[in-house]
């Protein structure tokens, strides 16, 4: 038996049970997982949202290592450090090849809660238990495909020089916020950049905007907290929203991110926070003709409202999973800026909590200095 955070139901209390969890399959690894964390997906998860499946282990970032390995492991060896992902990359499917997208054909972003073969390897109470989206984390131990896990360099953990906690950051939040100035957006030196919503996410995109040489990043927060922390990554002006509340009329973000750019708007904007006006805003801050708004943060809504006029005019707007990282082709980059402590994730760290507290992480959130909960298992 071993502990882990299961919600039982929409909106349910999230409560630390006794689970069984089977031995890996073929092409399957069981992990014993070291540290994992909090994202905003897992409240989402829990209440219902995309899909509602139930009973369900909560969390999808963390880091542990290899305990025992099905049959056909691929490249991964018993004792190895592994960091899971929900996306994969086959390198083989007309998506992988085509090089304009990391949504691998092959192995699927999964929305069942399940494993590849319609079955789980966790149960309670004589109960089958759903995972996230590949896999969950918040449990001393999970089985996860071998196809949604990057494998850590040996090397990365004995220097020393890579904190082991801050791997698990890596497996969602700031990597899609890295990614997407890189990948999707494919951000030329010296653009200018918006980010909205300064979490591990926007927080990531600001440092992959600056990586790739933005002359201006804006970060739009109402959090004033979270000035400095967007200093620290290269963000060069900052607006809270609060604080332009003027009595007869209050500015949009949009109007906001213009009036800091001589009313021709951004290149690109990064909408980090999946709140559904923003994704408008997102849109209604680049430049005419020619700017493109790039929505990575995920929120409950199902359709969004958007100015059809900003649209035609000839702007951009795109989704983006992952911030369009490819987990085989990409990922090793990030490893390796890690490695030469390019990444400042220890920026990111700032709570921790035993996992049998889970709910205390979620308290916290709600603090203002709160970036990330580290959870340790």
């Amino acid at each position: 038996m071993h502990a882990a955070v299961v919600c039982w139901g929409i909106g349910e209390a999230w409560k630390v049970e006794e689970i069984q969890v089977e031995p890996p399959k073929a092409s399957e690894v069981r992990v014993k997982m070291l540290y994992a964390s909090l994202c905003h997906t897992d409240i989402l998860i829990s209440k219902g949202h995309p899909i509602p499946l139930f009973p369900r282990v909560l969390g999808h970032e963390g880091v542990g290592v290899v305990e025992s390995i099905g049959e056909e492991g691929g490249d991964i060896k018993e004792g190895d450090m592994v960091i899971p992902t929900f996306v994969s990359e086959c390198q083989e499917c007309e998506n992988c090849v085509s090089g304009k997208t990391n949504m691998c054909l092959k192995y699927p972003l999964s929305f069942t809660g399940l494993m590849p073969d319609g079955t789980s390897r966790m149960s309670a109470k004589g109960q089958k238990l759903h995972h996230v989206f590949s896999c969950s984390t918040w449990s001393e131990y999970m089985v996860v495909n071998v196809n949604y896990l990057v494998k850590l360099p040996p090397t990365m953990i004995t220097s020393g020089s890579f904190p082991l906690p801050h791997a698990s950051f890596l497996s969602c939040g700031f990597s899609t916020g890295f990614g997407a100035p890189w990948k999707e957006a494919k951000l030329e030196k010296g653009s200018t950049v918006a980010v909205i919503g300064l979490g591990a996410v926007g927080l990531g995109a600001v440092e992959g905007a600056r990586v790739q040489g933005a002359a201006r990043i804006i970060g739009i927060d109402k959090n004033d907290k979270k000035r400095e922390k967007g200093k620290a990554f290269g963000m060069t002006d900052f607006i809270n929203p609060d604080h332009h509340h003027h009595h007869h009329h209050h500015k949009s973000v949009s109007q906001l991110i213009k009036d800091l750019t001589a009313g021709m708007g951004v290149d690109y904007c990064f909408e980090c926070t999946g709140f559904a006006p923003f994704i408008n805003e997102a849109l209604e801050a680049t430049k005419l003709g020619k700017g493109t708004a790039i929505v990575i943060g995920t929120s409950n809504i199902t359709s969004v409202q958007i100015n059809s006029l900003s649209l035609l005019c000839g702007r951009t707007l795109k989704g983006s999973m992952f911030g369009g990282l490819k987990t085989k082709t990409d990922f090793p980059l990030i490893i390796q800026k890690c490695m030469n402590k390019d990444m400042q994730l220890d920026q990111l760290l700032t709570h921790q909590v035993p996992l049998v507290d889970i709910n205390q992480a979620l308290e916290l959130l709600k603090h203002p200095d709160c970036i990330k909960v580290l959870i340790k298992i």
